[in-house]
């Protein structure tokens, strides 16, 4: 088949989960005998070759800085790669049988859904979120949040096959009324098969954290919880714009010899420090998955989330046998889960890998991967 695969970055390029699914999937399909075509906004030097073997890769736009300083999405780049898409398509839809993109950003599934019909090709789409209406306008204010919302709602109305990561997000895309079929995807981890060892902790006072430093993530709320932690230390992997923050509040705490943060550094070192941690502790109040988590719990390694309505990773958190759910992002009540954790000791270490060993088919990205390949061909 000839598939088209549209989304605005690429894989390691930028660095997050969705980069990493699109990157493995157009892997996979190549593999397959597929021929694939990646579209994609420009992140490579020009001339480079973008690095993705028996893919070719296309951009639809040219290389943008796709955040603001806060760590939000700029409006600029998603209408630039929404034309660019339009423009491709109108050119080249008809050569392909499947299109395959993100739901975000939304322009370029709005301009896949408007040559849908003239290209005649299948229109596949990835809800990696869904957001309410509430939240769009925490996130762009009254106006701009309006406007996100109806976009995202005209998105979800197209004709469409749509794959989900969450329960949370395939029941709120139902009830958007989505036009077509939602299947819930479990699976995005393509780390180590299920070992029945158990590794014993090497450091039961370590805290560990890996992701980007965003006012989603909330990261600076670990650094109080820690202080109210005695003998337990933390380290805070990622960057971004709350990194200046998280440093402040090491050094207004008197952290500096217990709470570190390196920023970005290579996975093999995060992998090692989730391996020998005492948990892995996600603060995020949203998240569409939560890969981490499943990194976490292959490693034996239990985890730590919050309760939020718009946080799907609490999904993956089987009370007291995975770890725990915070009730909220609040010092206190992290320092309390964080203790819970730390009181079930190695039992709650063992149970923890006995539950991904249970659920590593599951959760696997192979498993998603081939349920993705056969709605192709259905």
């Amino acid at each position: 088949m000839r598939i088209c695969l549209v989304y605005d970055c690429l894989f390691p390029h930028t660095v997050g989960g969705a980069e990493r699914w699109y990157r493995n999937l157009a892997e996979r399909l190549s593999a397959d005998g597929h021929e694939v075509t990646y579209l994609t906004l420009r992140q490579w030097p020009r001339g480079a070759d973008p690095g993705v073997p028996s893919v070719r890769v296309i951009s639809a736009g040219p290389r943008l800085a796709l955040y603001t300083r806060s760590g939000r999405r700029r409006i600029g780049p998603p209408l630039v790669f929404g034309l660019g898409v339009f423009a491709y398509l109108a050119l080249r839809g008809r050569r392909y049988d499947v299109v395959h993109t993100a739901s975000f950003p939304y322009f370029s599934l709005l301009a896949a859904g408007f040559w849908r019909r003239v290209g005649g090709y299948r229109l596949v789409v990835d809800w990696h979120e869904l957001w309410t209406r509430s939240y769009w306008r925490d996130y762009l204010g009254a106006a701009g949040g309006w406007v996100g919302w109806r976009v995202q709602r005209a998105c979800a109305r197209i004709p469409q096959r749509a794959f989900c990561f969450s329960n949370l997000h395939a029941q709120r895309l139902r009830a958007e009324g989505v036009r077509g079929e939602v299947t819930v995807l479990e699976g995005e981890f393509a780390g180590v098969e299920a070992d029945a060892q158990v590794e014993p902790y090497v450091d039961s006072n370590l805290i560990v954290f890996a992701g980007r430093h965003i006012p989603e993530k909330r990261v600076p709320a670990l650094v109080p919880a820690l202080a109210a932690l005695p003998g337990l230390r933390a380290e805070l992997y990622g960057d971004g714009p709350e990194r200046g923050r998280v440093l402040e509040l090491i050094d207004e705490h008197g952290l500096g010899d217990r709470v570190s943060a390196p920023g970005f550094v290579d996975h093999a070192r995060i992998d090692a420090a989730l391996r020998r941690a005492l948990c892995m502790v996600l603060p995020s109040r949203r998240e569409g998955y939560g890969l981490v988590v499943i990194e976490a719990c292959a490693a034996g390694t239990p985890a730590v989330v919050v309760a939020d309505p718009d946080n799907a990773a609490t999904e993956l958190i089987e009370e007291g046998v995975n770890g725990f759910v915070a009730a909220s992002a609040s010092p206190e009540d992290l320092a309390a889960a964080i203790t819970r954790v730390r009181e079930a000791g190695p039992e709650l270490r063992a149970s923890t890998a006995a539950w991904y060993a249970a659920n590593a088919r599951r959760l696997s990205l192979a498993e998603s991967l081939e349920r993705v390949a056969a709605a192709y061909g259905a």
